[in-house]
């Protein structure tokens, strides 16, 4: 069993191991940088996912704040379930592919912070 270090960070460790060189709890990869939370779009390939953020961009011409999205491919270590849907909390590390340079250090299943009061109001419904 690889033992878990520390990353510097305020975030749990997970509690399975692996053996991924690019995992930054069990492998030697170090995070830096950014740190971005999102929502898992795509969980199709290979220890990689794709994450969605959502900001506000203030337009200066019009005085208002508009809805934009990005996308970031990030390397999923094995030692971190993970499905689509799920909140994540990705780091920015050193480039480990053409389009990855973020790792994926934690995931919040379960929480439905993006879609907002959506949430609360489907647990009402259920417990109705």
């Amino acid at each position: 069993m690889a033992t878990t270090r520390d990353i510097g960070i305020d975030v749990a460790a997970p509690s399975r191991a692996c053996d991924d060189p690019h995992c930054p709890f069990h492998g030697g990869l170090a995070v830096r940088g950014h740190i971005i939370d999102g929502q898992v779009v795509s969980a199709k390939m290979e220890r990689s996912v794709v994450v969605r953020r959502e900001y506000l961009f203030r337009n200066e011409k019009y005085e208002r704040f508009e809805k934009r999205t990005s996308r970031y491919t990030a390397h999923h270590p094995p030692c971190i379930p993970l499905k689509e849907g799920d909140l994540v909390k990705i780091m920015e590390c050193r480039p480990i592919s053409k389009t990855k340079q973020f790792v994926v250090i934690e995931a919040r299943k379960g929480e439905l912070a993006i879609r907002g009061e959506d949430a609360s109001i489907a647990a009402e419904e259920e417990s109705a």
